[in-house]
């Protein structure tokens, strides 16, 4: 069973930045970030296979942006341009699938790590 440990949250104001990182002990062919805010249903966020192809949600779009090195078995989300509907607990793990858009269901995953963005 794969592990998973995030780390990077924070509390920040609207348009700021933060970057999320999760180290990860078993190599997989794709892995990504979800997020479950307040009342909200589970979102998937974006995901990575290994050749580097990424997706990402429609809500954050040109704002995230998912790295991996390999090596270090860690995985980023960079995270510009925060904005309210962003405070959420964010996960990673390895998604069950890997398509066209990120998906939110989850084979593994960390213990999340908190973003709260306030206006």
């Amino acid at each position: 069973q794969a592990q998973m440990v995030e780390s990077g949250g924070a509390s920040v104001q609207a348009g700021e930045s933060l970057r999320l990182t999760c180290v990860y002990t078993t190599e997989m062919y794709c892995m990504g970030w979800f997020r479950q805010g307040p009342g909200k249903e589970r979102e998937g966020v974006a995901a990575i296979e290994n050749d580097g192809t990424a997706i990402y949600a429609e809500s954050v779009k040109g704002r995230f942006i998912i790295s991996k090195d390999n090596a270090k078995k860690t995985l980023y989300l960079q995270m510009n341009s925060l904005k309210p509907e962003d405070t959420a607990t964010y996960y990673c793990g390895d998604p069950r699938h890997c398509g066209a858009v990120p998906d939110s269901e989850y084979n593994d995953w960390g213990q999340g790590t908190q973003v709260t963005v306030s206006s």
